[in-house]
């Protein structure tokens, strides 16, 4: 026990769990000012923490640096599921992340996506105007959910698709407070999830469903290992959530998007003036360059761990081979050496920037190179519907309320308390009856009641 204890004062897991977003500000506060990388330890091993666009390239080079085993399996199983392509590292990682590429990553899924989103976010709009009390979380969790599981191919009523929605979003609420009892109901919707997402690969391969080719429900069904084997289905079943459970997440960010235009109404104005002007709530510049800022400065993780496959040396700082290197996410994204002005919340950054992959320091869904590291191959996906939410949020018409803005940062994930509450601005009605009819002719799912 005397040697038991000291060694368990002097891990820094305990202070991970309880300091939450402020945990990588504790440990850098310990280093050297301006360090690039930091020791610590973490579940018991020698750790190095790393933060900037050097540290992004040594995180994500696989000749360095494993992934496989290196998340919690408390994270992994809630979170991406047993066995995901998050686990996965080498020849076989590229292999299964080439379907999320086909599925997620190209430009015309994006245009696929886009007239769903702007259909759901109209629904949305519409309810508040006539009286709706949703918050913008809440209100996220359905229209994201709706829409990229009309996208998947998923079949289901308006209500099945909002039902599922919330149990996922539930799981990415709980996976990462193991000490509650959400991180329990989170285990009990994630195997509610399996064996659904399990069900319908089997009816796609039986034939009971016929989804679309290029739809993930069709390209997971059918999607086969290196050795030419059909994934078992409850594994397909698995990547098929990972393929919309992230887009459900973002939901989070459109909660932060709330407290941001609340306190922003000079650009609650522009982009409200921008998407009158295009006649469109998907795709504006403004929304867009406010979505990324709104990514950089409000990440869903605050850090990723990795491996070490050999020894690693890093601005000074060493860790053997067999330790762990963790890349600060939020420290990364917020960087003083990275970013001009990083302490400030400031859009105006990323208008005119295309191309935000280039920008190496801007890691809030992983870095690297989609096709053959782990970064997001949904992040395209992430900004449209974040976007568009934006947009909708700037609509004159509705108004956030200024109860519940507040944000417990030491909860991993964490969002404003109240969701951002959203009110119509006036006596202002609009019809809801187009939104309301929108997927009233979807088909049934055949394991759902509703």
């Amino acid at each position: 026990m005397a040697t038991v204890f000291p060694s368990l004062l002097a891990d820094d897991s305990l202070s991970l769990l309880t300091r939450g977003y402020g945990f990588g500000a504790r440990i850098w506060g310990r280093a050297r000012e301006g360090a690039r990388a930091v020791p610590m330890r973490l579940l018991g091993d020698e750790t190095l923490l790393v933060r900037g666009a050097d540290a992004v390239a040594l995180f994500y080079d696989e000749s360095t640096i494993r992934r496989h085993g290196a998340m919690p399996g408390i994270v992994q199983q809630t979170l991406f599921g047993t066995d995901s392509v998050h686990s996965l590292d080498g020849d076989e990682h590229r292999h299964r992340k080439a379907t999320f590429l086909d599925v997620a990553y190209e430009d015309a899924q994006v245009e696929r996506l886009t007239p769903l989103l702007e259909r759901e976010w109209r629904h949305e709009l519409d309810a508040w105007l006539t009286g709706g009390e949703r918050s913008a979380y809440d209100a996220a969790v359905g229209a994201f959910g709706r829409a990229s599981m009309t996208w998947a191919g998923l079949p289901g009523t308006r209500a099945a698709k909002t039902h599922w929605s919330e149990r996922l979003a539930q799981i990415v609420d709980g996976f990462g407070v193991p000490y509650s009892p959400e991180y329990v109901l989170a285990a009990v919707n994630r195997a509610w999830s399996d064996r659904h997402a399990t069900r319908l690969v089997e009816a796609a391969r039986s034939g009971r469903l016929s989804p679309a080719e290029g739809t993930a429900l069709h390209e997971w069904a059918h999607h086969r290992d290196p050795r030419g084997e059909l994934l078992p289905a409850r594994l397909a079943g698995i990547e098929l959530q990972n393929s919309i459970r992230p887009m459900i997440a973002v939901a989070r960010f459109v909660a932060f998007a709330a407290v941001e235009l609340h306190d922003r109404p000079e650009w609650r104005r522009r982009i409200a003036a921008e998407t009158a002007e295009r006649g469109s709530l998907v795709g504006g510049p403004l929304a867009t360059a406010f979505a990324q800022e709104i990514r950089r400065t409000a990440p869903f993780v605050p850090m990723l761990p990795g491996w070490a496959v050999t020894d690693v040396e890093h601005d000074g700082e060493r860790v053997p081979a067999g330790g762990r290197v963790v890349l600060d996410i939020l420290g990364t994204d917020t960087d003083d050496a990275s970013w001009e002005r990083a302490g400030e919340f400031d859009p105006e950054r990323f208008v005119g920037v295309d191309d935000h992959e280039a920008v190496e320091a801007f890691v809030p869904h992983g870095g690297g190179d989609p096709a053959h590291g782990h970064r997001c191959p949904g992040e395209k996906l992430a900004i449209a519907g974040l976007a568009a939410a934006v947009a909708a949020l700037s609509d004159p018409r509705v108004t956030v309320l200024d109860e519940g803005l507040e944000v417990n940062r030491r909860r991993l994930p964490t969002k404003p308390a109240s969701g951002g509450r959203v009110r119509a601005a006036s006596s202002s009605r609009g019809s809801a009856a187009e939104g309301a009819a929108a997927g009233a002719d979807a088909p049934r799912c055949p394991f759902h009641r509703r």
